[in-house]
């Protein structure tokens, strides 16, 4: 724990406040916007909406904050933004209202992604980057277990009282911004020379990138164009014959074991190397996957879904940490927010393309088609990339 400075602490709590807010509403979003109109259509309209928005401000926002030298202010206007707009959200029930708010959520999540992730980076050496990544993905993911849990007490309680829940978690997010006000921009940065950053300005570092990132990137990208939204794996379970309330007591107990092992996961990778980690994170969720579209056995769906848990702590905090070690330092929140950025669209293609798969094949080929494409995208990792 000596490695986790200050910084990082309060960088983990912001996220920890921020996350429990954002997962008390997951669950019931999709059902508060049913209650006030929205059709199907609709809803899967506002979350690319949001997404394409989440997804180019990455990319936008984590260039200005390498341009301008400064990392706090976009961290605390991103989570400001987020904060607010939960309770916006119920207060008018128009359906541009309600996009906006939306997007005002996943913009202020693109604001401040490229920069806190260059100021953990920054506190970490490159020996110790897995475990400063892997202990704020802990905290992070903690707040997925509060989240949901606290949101199911509350309505079991106060049944279908979705609109007081929108502002219920106002309060957490307001921690999370308070929190981010004992930040600080500790060195001064490297400040480039002005020049005008359009809105897809991050795009020219693709070319300007080294070449170990593009070859890196290409890996994570081609698995993230075919690994789908969660609700997909919610969607099985359900099929399996699971009730609702164990699929939300599964998705709770996932991210339960994903909080659990991501510190410990993200140590092993400071010694085993960051390339091991993430091909054995991976190679999981093929496991995963091939269970999932082989088996109807609810029981192996759950431990399926403990498995996706131990997938998750060992590749999303360290992706990150493994692109901050071969972008250079003046260019980190670039190097990440293009990549985020990226990942954000695929995100998008992903889904879509697993609800046709899904809907002309059936569940059982989507799972090992995407668990066939992983197989793959693991040899090119092992065989083209080299750190």
């Amino acid at each position: 724990m000596k490695y986790i400075t200050k910084t990082v602490w309060v960088l983990s709590l912001v996220s920890l406040f921020t996350d429990t807010a954002s997962e008390m509403l997951y669950p019931v979003i999709p059902i508060y916007l049913k209650s006030i109109g929205f059709t199907v259509v609709l809803i899967g309209v506002l979350e690319g909406i949001a997404e394409a928005i989440a997804g180019l401000s990455k990319g936008y926002f984590g260039k200005l904050s390498d341009v301008t030298g400064k990392r706090v202010p976009f961290v605390q206007f991103g989570y400001a933004l987020s904060g607010i707009s939960r309770p916006l959200m119920v207060i008018f029930i128009n359906p541009l209202w309600v996009i906006f708010t939306r997007a005002l959520d996943k913009f202020g999540k693109g604001i401040r992604t490229g920069a806190r992730d260059a100021i953990l980076s920054d506190e970490a050496t490159p020996e110790t980057k897995g475990k400063i990544f892997g202990f704020h993905r802990s905290m992070d993911t903690f707040g997925a277990v509060l989240g949901p849990s606290l949101a199911l007490l509350y309505l079991y309680f106060y049944p279908e009282n979705y609109k007081t829940l929108f502002f219920i978690a106002f309060i957490p997010g307001l921690f999370a911004v308070t929190a981010s006000f004992f930040i600080k921009d500790n060195k001064p940065r490297e400040i480039h020379v002005k020049t005008r950053i359009g809105l897809l300005s991050f795009l020219k570092y693709w070319k300007e990138a080294p070449s170990d990132y593009r070859k890196l990137t290409i890996g994570l990208l081609t698995f993230t164009l075919f690994n789908s939204s969660d609700v997909f794996l919610l969607l099985k379970a359900k099929e399996s014959g699971l009730s609702d309330t164990m699929v939300i007591a599964v998705y709770i107990v996932y991210n339960l074991v994903y909080a659990l092992f991501a510190f410990p996961l993200g140590i092993l990778a400071d010694k085993i190397s960051l390339k091991k980690m993430y091909l054995f994170g991976l190679i999981i969720f093929t496991i995963v996957y091939f269970g999932m579209g082989l088996s109807h056995n609810p029981y192996i769906m759950i431990t399926m879904f403990l498995l996706y848990g131990v997938y998750s702590a060992a590749t999303e905090g360290v992706s990150k940490a493994w692109i901050s070690n071969i972008s250079e330092k003046k260019n980190t929140a670039t190097a990440i927010g293009t990549y985020t950025a990226f990942q954000s669209v695929l995100t998008m293609i992903a889904s879509s393309l697993a609800g046709v798969l899904w809907f002309q094949f059936g569940a059982s080929v989507t799972f090992l088609v995407t668990g066939t494409v992983t197989l793959l995208v693991i040899l090119y990792i092992s065989v083209v990339v080299k750190k």
